[in-house]
C-alpha cells in the first residue's frame, strides 16, 4: 500500500481534441488552418516563434472533440537556439527539411530517463487514442525513428499496430490530414520516451465522445496498459457517464491532456480514472539538472488547462482543500510550442519536420514514462502514483508562472508542492510513476 502524501494542492479538467503542432515552414499557412498567433512580419524577422493552429480545430461535426494543434511557422525555437550557441551559426527560421524541435535525446535528458529509456520499457505496448486515419503513419514513425537512431518499430516485426476501433486492421476511418498531425506526434512522443515500447495506434471512426471512447476501450481490450489521448472539451453533466462507460480501467495507465485553452477545466482531463497531464515551457539552464521549466502561457486563451471540476468527485487520492471535487492537473510535460518538439509527418502537408507543442506533447510524453516505469498494479489507479512521491526527487517541481486568473490561487498560478497547472511537476526520471 502506498502512504497518503501530504495537502498540496489541486487538478482540473475538461473536454477537447488538444495537440498544439508547430513547424518551421512559413509557406506552410494554408487557408483554413485557423488563426495565425502573433504571425506578423517584425514578430518573425525578431526571431519569435510564430504558429498556426491546425485545421481539426475546426469540429467536423456538432459535438466532436476538436484538435488544438498548432505548427510553428517562423521564428527560432528552442532547440535551433541551442544550437546556434553551440555552432555559432543560425539556421534557417523556415525549413522543415530539418528537425527544429527538442529530440528524444533533449526530451530524456530533462526528465532524467536516460537510463531508464536505454534499458526499459521491452514487451510494454502504449497505445495511441485518435480519430480519423493516418495513411502515412507507419511510414512517417519509421522515418522519425530511423533519424534519432532508434530501432524500427513495424508492423513486420511486431512492434507497431492500427486498428479501428472495433480493432479491424483492414476496416479504417476515413483519412484526416489534421489528426495525422496529431498522430504523427503522439506516435513520435511515444517513441522518444520508451524507444523498446511497443505501439497499437487505435482510430476513432469520429471525433464524437462515443468513437473515441470506443476506441479506448478497444485499447485496453487490445491489451495495453498505457494508453495516451490528446483530446477534450468543455465539461458537461454527462462525463460521470463517460467516465464509467469508457475510462474506468483499474490497472491500466490512462494520460488525458489538460486542455489549451489556458485556466478552465476540461473532460476527459477531469474524469476520476486518468493522469491528467499539463504543460509547461521547457528551457536549458545552468542548473545541476541543465533544465528549468515554468507554466505554459501564451496569452489569456492559450496555455495549459487547470481548474476544479463541477462534476467529477474527487479521487481519494487527491487531498488540497480548495476544490471539493476533482482537480486538474496531476503531472505536467513540455507543451509550450516555442520550445517543442520535433515530428514527422507527410499526411497532408508538405512532408517534413515539424515542431509541435500543446498539451498533446505532454499526454504522450507521460504514458512513455509510466511505460518506463512498469506494468501498472492490478486493481490500481495510476493516477495515484505521483501523490505517493509528492515533495520528493522524483519529480521536478515547477514553482513559477500562470495560464490566468482564478480566485483560489493554486488553480491557475505555479507554487511550491502542488498546483493546477502543473500538477505535482514534471518527471525526474521513473520512480514516481511506478506500481
Amino acid at each position: 500500500m502506498r502512504s497518503t502524501p501530504p495537502n498540496r494542492s489541486s487538478l482540473r479538467g475538461g473536454w477537447r481534441r488538444l495537440g498544439t503542432a508547430a513547424a518551421a515552414t512559413a509557406a506552410l499557412v494554408f487557408a483554413g488552418f485557423g488563426t495565425a498567433v502573433q504571425a506578423d512580419a517584425a514578430a518573425t524577422a525578431s526571431g519569435k516563434v510564430t504558429y498556426v493552429s491546425t485545421p481539426c480545430a475546426t469540429p467536423k461535426h456538432t459535438g466532436d472533440l476538436t484538435c488544438k494543434s498548432y505548427r510553428v511557422t517562423g521564428g527560432l525555437t528552442a532547440f535551433q537556439k541551442m544550437q546556434a550557441a553551440k555552432t555559432g551559426i543560425t539556421p534557417k527560421a523556415a525549413d522543415a527539411s530539418t528537425p527544429s524541435g527538442y529530440s528524444p535525446t533533449n526530451l530524456r535528458s530533462a526528465y532524467g530517463l536516460t537510463s531508464a529509456a536505454a534499458s526499459n520499457g521491452s514487451g510494454e505496448t502504449i497505445a495511441i487514442v485518435d480519430a480519423y486515419n493516418d495513411p502515412n503513419a507507419e511510414a512517417d514513425l519509421a522515418t522519425y525513428r530511423s533519424y534519432y537512431g532508434l530501432s524500427a518499430c513495424t508492423t513486420a516485426n511486431g512492434c507497431f499496430k492500427k486498428v479501428s476501433q472495433t480493432g479491424s486492421t483492414t476496416s479504417l476511418p476515413s483519412s484526416d490530414a489534421g489528426w495525422s498531425e496529431e498522430i504523427s506526434l503522439d506516435l513520435d512522443m511515444a517513441s522518444a520516451i520508451c524507444p523498446l515500447c511497443n505501439i497499437t495506434l487505435v482510430e476513432a471512426t469520429s471525433a464524437s465522445y462515443a468513437n473515441l471512447g470506443t476506441a479506448e476501450n478497444e485499447a485496453v481490450a487490445l491489451g495495453a496498459k498505457f494508453v495516451s489521448n490528446s483530446y477534450g472539451g468543455s465539461e458537461s453533466s454527462s462525463q460521470t457517464t463517460y467516465d464509467t462507460s469508457y475510462y474506468n480501467h483499474a490497472g491500466v495507465a490512462i494520460t488525458v491532456s489538460s486542455g489549451d485553452s489556458a485556466y478552465g477545466a476540461e473532460y476527459p482531463a477531469t474524469s476520476r480514472y486518468v493522469t491528467a497531464v499539463g504543460g509547461t515551457k521547457l528551457s536549458t539552464s545552468s542548473t545541476t539538472r541543465g533544465w528549468t521549466e515554468t507554466v505554459w502561457k501564451t496569452s489569456s486563451t492559450e496555455g495549459t488547462g487547470s481548474g476544479c471540476s463541477a462534476y467529477d468527485a474527487k479521487p481519494s487520492w487527491q487531498t488540497d482543500t480548495g476544490c471539493t471535487k476533482r482537480m486538474e492537473s496531476d503531472v505536467s510535460a513540455v507543451a509550450d510550442p516555442a520550445t517543442g518538439v520535433s515530428v514527422y509527418d507527410s499526411y497532408g502537408v508538405t512532408a517534413g519536420w515539424y515542431t509541435f507543442g500543446g498539451t498533446s506533447v505532454s499526454a504522450p510524453i507521460i504514458a512513455g514514462v509510466y511505460a518506463l516505469a512498469g506494468t501498472p498494479a492490478s486493481g490500481t489507479y495510476p493516477a495515484q502514483y505521483p501523490y505517493d512521491y509528492a515533495g520528493t526527487s522524483s519529480l521536478n517541481d515547477v514553482t513559477s508562472g500562470n495560464n490566468g486568473t482564478c480566485s483560489t490561487s493554486y488553480f491557475c498560478t505555479a507554487t511550491t508542492g502542488y498546483d493546477g497547472p502543473t500538477g505535482w511537476g514534471t518527471p525526474e526520471g521513473i520512480s514516481a510513476f511506478a506500481n
